[in-house]
């Protein structure tokens, strides 16, 4: 919807296929992070201002059972906010009330099956028996499209899942969010409206465990594995979703463009994943803007260009949390330990490792 949206914004028109009903979207029960960078990307495309969003004036990073912690702001970095917390529902349906006003096709409920890729355009095959439809490009925008010829796909199973829950916390959370390393994967919470957004990183087998557990135990479970920097009074129903890394090496193939979740799937730690895709997002329809056939390989490999140094800077970044932090070597729990005061000692570092999270490769 996002990138339909953009392409609107530059004059070129678009069409949207949802195997989903439509208004879905609104559904989703996640929780994300937007980065600064982000809020401009929504900005432009006028759906911010319909987005229910909790600013993120702090950025508390720790590890449990080492020494060590940074603190990255919003006043040190010259921004309104580091970032903003959201219901992926909200930001759904703002932006599928906004492709509604502007009236983009929206084929809901029609899955395509096949894509039939030609020298000067590609066909799209329904489930609906209608006929094919033509076009210059397809983009495959959601969900994890597995590759096709020769272009490889990366994939790694962390052994790990995400419980997602709101907790309330017994004080005011002052707009500070928090991302602590464990032993058992990170745990994030993040301001969100009065209560806190939770993210828990356990291993993929006691998920289902903790996410069942009631809410008493959950909260003592949370409290233990946080520590004592905040209390928690009460917390919501748990959702459980697994924890994976799958990129394509390449996000184009012929008369094709791979975006978000589609070209890669992000661990959630620092909150990337949804950033990244806005980014792409913002960066296809620029380079679409003024194609005269959005699908020739020229146009397409000038997009893969602009987005090599983001796209595999974050890939990277988030897969060498989890792998340096995740290990329980007492001399790497020390190393951490000195990485993150050494973080919290060197302004300019610092600065450069917050505004990479506020604006991607943008910031260099």
């Amino acid at each position: 919807m996002a990138l339909a949206l953009a392409l609107a914004r530059h004059g070129t028109a678009a069409q949207v296929f949802d195997a989903r009903p439509r208004g879905a979207a609104g559904n989703d029960k996640r929780i994300l992070a937007l980065s600064h960078g982000s809020r401009q990307i929504l900005e432009w495309l006028g759906v911010w201002p319909q987005i229910a969003a909790t600013r993120i004036d702090t950025i508390h990073i720790s590890q449990r059972g080492g020494l060590g912690r940074t603190r990255l702001t919003a006043h040190e970095e010259g921004v309104p906010a580091l970032g903003y917390v959201a219901a992926a529902a909200s930001i759904g349906a703002a932006l599928d009330d906004a492709l509604a006003a502007t009236r983009i096709p929206f084929r809901a409920e029609t899955r395509v099956e096949r894509v039939d890729s030609f020298a000067d355009e590609v066909r799209l095959h329904t489930d609906d028996g209608k006929a094919s439809v033509p076009a210059r490009l397809v983009v495959y925008a959601e969900g994890a499209i597995q590759p096709s010829g020769d272009a490889a796909t990366v994939t790694r199973d962390y052994g790990q899942q995400a419980v997602i829950c709101t907790a309330t916390p017994t004080a005011p959370h002052r707009n500070l969010a928090y991302e602590r390393f464990t032993a058992q994967g990170p745990l994030a919470l993040l301001p969100f409206g009065l209560e806190l957004a939770v993210v828990y990183t356990c291993p993929s087998a006691e998920a289902a465990v903790l996410a069942a557990l009631p809410d008493a135990e959950f909260l003592a479970r949370l409290q233990e594995h946080f520590g004592n920097r905040l209390a928690f009074a009460a917390v919501s129903p748990r959702h459980v979703f697994p924890l994976v890394l799958r990129y394509r090496n390449s996000p184009i193939g012929p008369r094709s463009v791979w975006l978000g979740n589609a070209a890669q799937t992000l661990h959630p730690v620092a909150g990337q994943g949804f950033n990244l895709a806005l980014r792409d997002v913002w960066e296809l329809a620029r380079t679409l803007a003024d194609a005269g056939d959005p699908g020739d390989l020229a146009v397409l490999d000038r997009y893969a260009h602009a987005r090599r140094l983001d796209r595999g800077g974050v890939i990277g970044f988030t897969d060498s949390l989890i792998r340096v932090f995740g290990s329980n070597d007492p001399l790497l729990r020390h190393a951490r330990g000195l990485g993150l005061l050494a973080l919290d000692l060197l302004p300019p570092v610092r600065s450069f490792v917050a505004r990479r999270m506020l604006f991607g490769a943008r910031a260099w």
